[in-house]
This record gives C-alpha cells, structure tokens and sequence, in this order.
C-alpha cells in the first residue's frame, strides 16, 4: 500500500465506526503457498491391510518412497508435500511398519520378498504402470527388487542411504549382524536386539545429524512406539535375519545398474555411521552417470534436508 498501513486503514475503520471495512493485506502479509493435500488409505493386499499416503495428481509421474528401518512412511512427511505438485507420490508402509498389518511372526513369513511382493501388489492395486523408486535403508533391498523384476517399469532411482555394496556397511552393523547371519543362536540374537532399544532409535536419527538438538523427537518417538508393539521383537528378528539374503543380490542389482543405466540420483547423509560414505561412491562404479548429493545428516538426512532433498529431485526428474 502506498499512502497507509493496513494498521492504519484499520485504525480509521474503528474511529468511523466501520466494523467491516474490508482491507486489504499488505505484501508482506500475504498469503503463503499453500502444499497440497496428503492423503492417508488403507488397501488390502493378498490378506493384509497396507497403508500408504499419496498426493498429487494420478496423471503425473509416479514417485514411490519406499521406507527404512525401524521407520514407515512418516519419514516422509515433509518430503511428500513437496513433491505432490510435480509428482503422484505413493508412500507404503510395509506388512509390520507403521499403519499395515502386523501379523505375528509365527503366522506370517517376513522376508524381503514378502516385503517386495506386498509393495508390489499395491501398485499394481493403484494401476502404477511405472515409478521412480525412492529407496532408503531397507527401501534399498525392497526397490530393487521391484526394479530387478520389471526394469521395463523405471523411470528412475534415488537412492538415499542404502546399500548395494557391501563397501556402504559401517562397524555398527558390521559387528552385529554378520555373527547373526553366520548362525542365529542366542548370543546373536541378544546383540540384534539392541537394534530395538529406544537409545539406538534415537541413536540412528541423530548421529551424524547436522544439529541433533533441533530434530524432531516425534520421529524416534513414534517409530519406537511401534517397534514395542507386542510381539514385533520377532518380527524385525525374522527380517535381521533375512536381511543376509540381501548380500548375495548386491552382484545381480549391480549387474542391473549396469546392463539398464536408470537415470539415479544419490542423496546420501554424510555422517551415517551406519551405512557409511564409501557405500554411496562405490555407486560410480557401475552407475557412472549417477549425480550424487552430499546431504548434511544422518542415516535419516532428510530431517535436516527435505527442502534440498526435494529440490535435488525435481531437477533430475524434469
């Protein structure tokens, strides 16, 4: 405004005793851009209830963001928002993560293939023809199984901390999980279970985290919540366990880089102890046309990094 502030427009309504005079807001006071809507759904798929957020238009290019552990698709939160305007974004959990079904182990088979497979259905549920795969810690063996079993139906892959080179496995996991993959027995499974205490939640949110007193707590605190569930002990054993089948898989994903080239971009958390630097370059040895993002944080960068994050996105999937 040129000649008053609203302040003022507002002061000489009251002194008229002009309840209703419609001002308008100055510049500095407009509106800001509102993010469009996500939605939350449930769909059964093969027996279970799968939940999953989506945004964005149905006809846009679909991007699938596929979780880590001991997360689900609120990892994705502020990231989903930010994409939906260029973007049909899909984000499930998967059978025993956050919303699904969380069948006890003795009655349910979990395994990566079953995680996949549960992925899987619900696209083919939604009539996701094609996506780019999003894929972060145990989103990384999920992916790309997805991508193994139908190269014809990627549009691309970012990768954000998770492993296809054994070169990525820090010390904390490395001196944990190879004894559990040589033999399950009770010294191993007593060691895996420290993967479940609530400090090491806490522990893989804010270690390497640019500013860890800043981070929101409702992170750690909501995926604990679920991994105290009754039961959900054997649950992530069963899938420690199975991770081990991973390992043999990196040489056919590798060969998969390889043979097809999908367009990828790698955002990586700088200071991830758990899945370290060295598994974020070995990527160039087979993807050497991959762009890859140092991102300041964690193995849970985008806590500190969701607006670069999805910038970085939408200028390599224009």
């Amino acid at each position: 405004m040129s000649k008053f502030s609203q302040s003022s427009l507002s002061l000489v309504a009251l002194m008229l005793g002009i309840g209703n005079l419609a001002v308008m807001p100055d510049a500095a006071h407009a509106a800001e851009p509102v993010m469009p809507k996500v939605e939350v759904h449930h769909a059964m798929v093969k027996g279970q209830s799968i939940f999953y957020r989506e945004a964005g238009d149905a006809a846009s290019p679909t991007i699938v963001l596929l979780h880590g552990f001991p997360s689900s698709s609120h990892m994705f939160r502020d990231l989903i928002p930010r994409l939906a305007d260029r973007f049909h974004v899909v984000a499930p959990d998967y059978v025993g993560f956050g919303h699904s079904s969380a069948p006890p182990a003795d009655s349910f088979v979990y395994t990566f293939d079953s995680l996949a497979d549960h992925v899987q259905g619900l696209l083919d549920q939604l009539g996701v023809k094609e996506a780019i795969y999003y894929m972060q810690d145990y989103g990384g063996p999920v992916g790309l199984r997805l991508a193994t079993a139908h190269p014809e139906r990627v549009k691309g892959l970012v990768i954000q901390n998770a492993n296809a080179y054994m070169e990525g496995v820090g010390k904390p996991v490395a001196d944990v999980f190879l004894p559990l993959w040589q033999e399950r027995n009770t010294a191993t499974e007593a060691a895996a279970r420290g993967f479940l205490k609530a400090e090491t939640t806490h522990f893989q949110y804010t270690a390497g985290a640019r500013e860890p007193e800043k981070l929101n707590p409702d992170a750690w605190v909501f995926d604990q919540a679920l991994l105290d569930r009754p039961g959900n002990d054997a649950v992530q054993l069963d899938l420690f366990v199975d991770y081990r089948r991973n390992v043999p898989l990196f040489e056919a994903w590798q060969a998969y880089f390889r043979r097809h080239q999908p367009h990828t971009l790698i955002l990586w958390g700088k200071g991830d102890p758990l899945f370290v630097e060295a598994g974020a370059e070995a990527y160039a040895k087979d993807l050497p046309q991959a762009r890859l993002v140092w991102l300041q944080g964690g193995h849970f960068a985008l806590e500190e990094n969701v607006d670069l994050a999805a910038e970085e996105i939408k200028q390599a999937f224009r």
